[in-house]
């Protein structure tokens, strides 16, 4: 069947199902079956096209629209994160690859400017830390910074400020994304400078084992705010076939599920800087095995399960 035959047969129906969400539990149940019916069918001879997109978008819709209907009371806080939020992680699943793209764009930028401009360094970290760290190293104890504050106090301030950025990154999303890639390039490029840093110390390795202890899902979750920030975007710039406030609202909608699911995973990482990263003489393989169960957790959650999670969905099966 062309795609023009399927939409001219089912637009109607779409529209109707758009225009009225607030029905029984059980009626959205079954208007869900039928869009996913629909949508399997899309995506199966028009995967790359509008009505593909469109359709997710309805169906993902519907789907927390009967979460949000259903008698969960506890259980509703675990599906959140089980379900609602990898499923939206899958079908933003662009923009998540898009903040990453912008993000180690300027990772390479601040490393190589870091490499070619001796100032460059002092410019982005400040003299202060430069100095600081320069007198740690010749101590013989260059992560010494990790341990200057008490461990709760260190966590609170490390915890607000990673959470504070993470808003600013989906708030900023509302200057057509610019402000956005633009926080996303100034995290990269101080990340870029400062892993050079160490590496031009013949601290390479070492800065790895210590600094990504926490910083595997630190940075991670701030990339993945970012695409938050661009979901607002790029709702205004490119509505698609929805009307631009529909778009903007449904895409703030995420956008804001994206940032609040990632608070626990913020608190984790500043727990883990501040309670562990500060043991800067952690044996390797100690060090090693939380990198390895950090980057794996990343890679399992954000990737892996949101497509588990989508085919369940399309099968019916959530």
């Amino acid at each position: 069947m062309k795609e023009a035959l399927f939409v001219k047969r089912n637009a109607e129906k779409w529209k109707h199902y758009e225009q009225n969400q607030t029905v029984s539990t059980d009626e959205l149940a079954k208007k869900f079956v039928e869009l996913t019916d629909d949508l399997a069918f899309s995506k199966t001879f028009y995967p790359k096209s509008a009505t593909t997109k469109y359709l997710n978008g309805l169906t993902s819709s519907f789907h927390q629209s009967i979460y949000k209907n259903k008698k969960e009371k506890k259980s509703r806080f675990i599906t959140f994160w089980t379900q609602e939020l990898p499923l939206i992680f899958y079908q933003e699943r662009r923009q998540i690859l898009y903040a990453f793209i912008f993000f180690m764009i300027a990772v390479v930028i601040g490393a190589a400017s870091a490499k070619y401009n001796e100032d460059f360094v002092r410019l982005i970290m400040g003299d202060a830390y430069v100095n600081m760290t320069n007198e740690n190293i010749a101590k013989g104890d260059p992560f010494a910074v990790y341990k200057q504050s008490g461990e709760v106090i260190m966590f609170l301030q490390i915890a607000f400020n990673n959470i504070r950025v993470s808003f600013l990154a989906f708030i900023f999303g509302i200057f057509c994304s610019l402000g956005t890639v633009t926080l996303l390039f100034r995290n990269g490029i101080m990340l870029g400078t400062f892993q050079y840093f160490f590496y031009s110390k013949n601290l390479g390795l070492a800065s790895l084992l210590v600094i990504w202890l926490h910083g595997t899902i630190e940075i991670t979750s701030i990339v993945i705010a970012g695409a938050a920030g661009l979901v607002l975007g790029n709702s205004i710039l490119f509505p698609g076939t929805l009307p631009r406030k529909t778009a903007i609202f449904m895409a703030a909608k995420n956008g804001i599920k994206i940032v609040i699911g990632l608070v626990p995973l913020f608190l984790l990482a500043a727990f883990i800087e501040s309670f562990f990263t500060r043991y800067t003489q952690m044996p390797t393989f100690l060090s090693a095995a939380v990198l390895i169960l950090s980057f794996a957790f990343v890679v399992w959650y954000f990737i892996i399960y949101p497509q588990i999670i989508n085919r369940k969905q399309i099968n019916g099966t959530t």
